[in-house]
């Protein structure tokens, strides 16, 4: 019974409660090329046109999801408009709606799909309580962006945050974000191919120097894209954190950052044997969770075909494409 670990939805009732009552928050629908719509903040932050597959009828879904034999998807909300600049109360308010809808469509959907939350991350309190309010509402865990507004995850005085997602056992689905404009990506998809795992990479760098996986060991942290760049770069880092000066850098890590390898989790999207073969090698095959990104570009459209092409025994297939995702969101047969 594989589940898809992370795949993206934007379900009708956001729409409509953007169109009712958005503009009391600082979001409002605009007109965007080809005769589409985007999100547009308060901030001056506009948002690319909504993809098909984010908002597509749930037939459509279900279509693809029996083709590629996945049983269940667990999905969160599009990270690009967590809207991390809105003034503190709006952007609380936003994330209840954003949280409220999608909990909305999967109810009428809980046969095949879950969800996980967003939080109003500007706030470490504040997304706190939104995620103890979401877990209870029937969340299965929490999706945070990489940065907020273009500062490093770990960066940030978010502990009040992290203290209850271990308490909670919540999963947190650490996801790159491209809010602003980065020129040399501009071409030939390098921002899908290398930004974006650069995003991820980097957030991973600096939850791991400034002890966050120390002070909160037990934190269900599941990284996306393979963990972008960090398993093939964390000799590098090794190696950097052994000669910086640790004092100066606000290095507090107390391993090596190769040592922190198993103590976080990693979706499959790869999209290559040799480096999925290589993920499982760094990480260990209780840590790797099938994943598509299902809605995007980049999306690895035929999972299972990749564990497959990995030629893993059956054990090591079934435990990434359904057991090791059914231990972490805590899952029921």
């Amino acid at each position: 019974m594989p589940i898809d670990t992370h795949a993206h939805y934007v379900p009708p009732q956001l729409i409509a409660a953007i169109k009712s009552k958005g503009g009391e928050i600082g979001v409002k629908l605009a007109p965007a090329d080809g005769g589409k719509e985007a999100l547009q903040f308060s901030y001056g932050f506009k948002v690319r046109p909504f993809f098909p597959m984010l908002i597509e009828p749930v037939a459509n879904r279900h279509k693809w999801m029996d083709e590629q034999r996945i049983d269940h998807q667990i999905n969160g909300t599009w990270p690009d408009i967590f809207a991390y600049g809105l003034p503190r109360e709006y952007c609380i308010a936003w994330h209840r709606m954003l949280n409220d809808t999608l909990a909305e469509w999967t109810a009428d959907n809980a046969k095949r799909f879950s969800w996980i939350s967003s939080v109003p991350l500007i706030d470490a309190e504040a997304a706190a309580a939104e995620l103890e309010r979401t877990i209870n509402a029937g969340a299965l865990g929490v999706i945070i962006s990489a940065n907020i507004e273009n500062v490093n995850i770990g960066e940030l005085p978010l502990d009040p945050f992290w203290r209850k997602a271990e308490a909670l056992g919540a999963p947190v689905l650490l996801h790159p974000v491209l809010s602003t404009a980065v020129p040399r990506v501009g071409k030939f998809a390098l921002a899908q191919v290398a930004h974006y795992t650069y995003d991820t990479t980097l957030a991973v760098g600096s939850i791991l120097m400034t002890g966050v996986l120390d002070r909160f060991p037990k934190l269900k942290l599941l990284l996306s894209h393979g963990g972008g760049t960090y398993p093939y770069l964390a000799g590098r880092f090794d190696t950097l954190h052994k000669r910086m000066d640790k004092a100066a850098q606000g290095n507090v890590a107390a391993k090596t950052p190769s040592a922190y390898a198993r103590q976080m989790h990693y979706d499959s999207i790869v999209h290559a044997p040799k480096a999925l073969k290589f993920l499982i090698d760094i990480a260990g095959i209780d840590n790797v969770h099938l994943g598509t990104d299902y809605s995007f570009p980049p999306a690895d459209m035929e999972p299972l075909d990749l564990l497959k092409a990995a030629g893993l025994s059956k054990a090591d297939s079934e435990a990434i494409s359904d057991g090791n995702p059914r231990k972490l969101f805590n899952l029921r047969a």
